[in-house]
């Protein structure tokens, strides 16, 4: 590893995709790196969702990083074990095991305004000073649960999909799932394959549009592999032109443009109408409300599913449960098995550790009214902390590991800022970033996710969106492509 005449010590917190980028990056500018990862591997939400079926709903080449393509993927898209083995892979080939500490995770990180650093402490006990650090803690990993009367009584099994048990088996069993959107639509065909009979609880439905996945198979890798400078091309030129297809075309449908709008929903609705022969089950299966206001789901066997016999769609709500099974308007439906496939607690932004700033001030303080970040990565009043996949930085049509890239690598330019001018600390005025998120509001004001119409889990309670970013990846890449030093302070 080079390192630099200054090289910076910091704690990444948390091993997912962004905190393994930003240690393999960080390491090769030269600074001093230690990770620190509450679970026993590394992955984040690849490693904790287990459920069958499980896959990412962005092309493999562009749900990697570009410094680091995987030539072993076995479909267009890429199933969950095999993301998580691709992050594992990361570890061996960056080397960071020697910097990764599992079973460890951050409970407190406090900085010292005389002393120009942070001090991290872990669940273990340890204490540790660093120049900066970078909370990967990421946006979708606490479970969220509906409330629904009676769910802690019902006698069967009952669990939540991003919580799977091992072993669990399902054959012949009654099963229930309630809630139908991105993990539901990837579970339930392959529930439907085993179950004695499943029930499903739709609360609203969801916009799909095709798939269309291929395998990728040993003979076409090894024909691949036979010049592996031409398939380095090839694969480079395939990602580049999915990535603009995506950032310019799938983005209208964000955007609401008319061309944008009325593609997409004239695509969701041809699929469906392909799909789904029976008029009233399609007609339960088409959204009342504008296409990309929730999350535009990508599946090609989920309408298939609803059609098999020992399936049956729910849409009149549910009253309450029971111990024998779910209460609706039309009865008891008795089960066996509850899954609760409804998704993550994403607008609160309750992070798992704390984090105290200028004057002893915490993040949860901070973020009260609702989380800002200066380009969704640093919280004026809290130097030196790089925050990755932060508030306004999420994407509704393109690879979030494209925005971490450029996250770990604006970080790495304010640290190179920090050494040109001999500084020890850098922070976004409160001013700049009440610009930057004034911007960020009148920008997201103008997109369907702003829509009157729209609930999502992209929106608070309060009406504000402090889940995604307000543009497409190209305009991102130019916001953090240099560091604005009207905005952020070097001392």
């Amino acid at each position: 590893m080079r390192r630099g005449r200054m090289g910076k010590r910091i704690a990444v917190i948390g091993a997912g995709m962004g905190g393994l980028c930003a240690a393999i990056k960080a390491r090769e500018a030269g600074h001093e790196v230690t990770i620190y990862e509450h679970a026993d591997s590394v992955g984040g939400t690849w490693r904790a969702n287990r459920y069958p079926g499980v896959a990412c709903d962005v092309p493999a080449i562009l749900y990697q990083f570009s410094f680091a393509p995987n030539p072993h993927w076995s479909h267009h898209y890429a199933r969950g074990p095999e993301i998580h083995a691709y992050t594992q892979s990361l570890v061996e080939q960056f080397g960071l095991g020697e910097v990764l500490h599992l079973n460890e995770g951050v409970v407190r990180a406090a900085w010292d305004e005389g002393a120009r650093h942070w001090t991290v402490e872990t669940e273990k006990g340890a204490r540790a000073t660093f120049d900066a650090i970078v909370p990967a803690l990421g946006q979708l990993s606490r479970p969220q649960w509906p409330a629904i009367a009676g769910r802690e009584t019902f006698a069967g099994t009952m669990f939540h999909a991003a919580d799977w048990p091992e072993g669990i088996d399902l054959t012949g069993k009654r099963v229930g799932v309630i809630g139908s959107a991105a993990s539901a639509v990837q579970l339930i065909p392959e529930v439907a394959k085993v179950a004695g009979h499943l029930t499903v609880f739709q609360r609203t439905p969801n916009w799909i549009v095709p798939r269309m996945d291929v395998a990728i198979t040993p003979e076409a890798k090894a024909l691949m592999a036979t010049r592996m400078d031409v398939a380095m091309k090839l694969g480079a030129a395939q990602r580049a032109m999915i990535f603009d297809q995506a950032d310019f075309l799938t983005w209208q449908a964000f955007q609401w443009t008319p061309e944008g709008r009325a593609a997409f929903t004239r695509t969701a609705l041809d699929h469906l109408a392909a799909q789904v022969p029976d008029p009233d089950l399609r007609a339960k299966l088409t959204p009342d409300y504008p296409v990309g206001c929730k999350r535009i789901l990508i599946c090609d066997d989920f309408y298939p599913a609803l059609c098999r016999d020992n399936v049956t769609l729910v849409t009149g709500g549910v009253d309450m449960i029971e111990p024998g099974g779910v209460r609706t308007p039309d009865g008891l439906i008795e089960l066996d098995v509850m899954i609760f496939a409804t998704g993550f607690e994403t607008t609160e932004w309750n992070w798992s550790m704390e984090v105290a700033g200028n004057g002893g001030r915490t993040l949860r303080q901070a973020w009260a009214d609702g989380p800002e970040a200066y380009l969704g990565i640093m919280v004026a009043g809290f130097p030196n902390m790089f925050v990755l996949y932060g508030p306004n930085t999420n994407l509704g049509h393109n690879s979030i590991s494209f925005m971490i890239e450029q996250q770990v690598a604006y970080m790495l330019r304010t640290l190179d800022a920090l050494e040109a001018e001999g500084a020890s600390a850098a922070d976004v005025t409160a001013e700049a970033q009440a610009r930057f998120q004034q911007r960020i509001e009148q920008l997201l004001a103008g997109t369907v996710w702003a829509d009157p119409q729209c609930n999502s889990w992209y929106k608070a309670a309060n009406g504000r969106i402090y889940q995604n970013w307000a543009g497409n990846c190209t305009e991102y890449a130019a916001a953090t492509a240099s560091v604005d030093r009207a905005a952020v302070a070097l001392t």
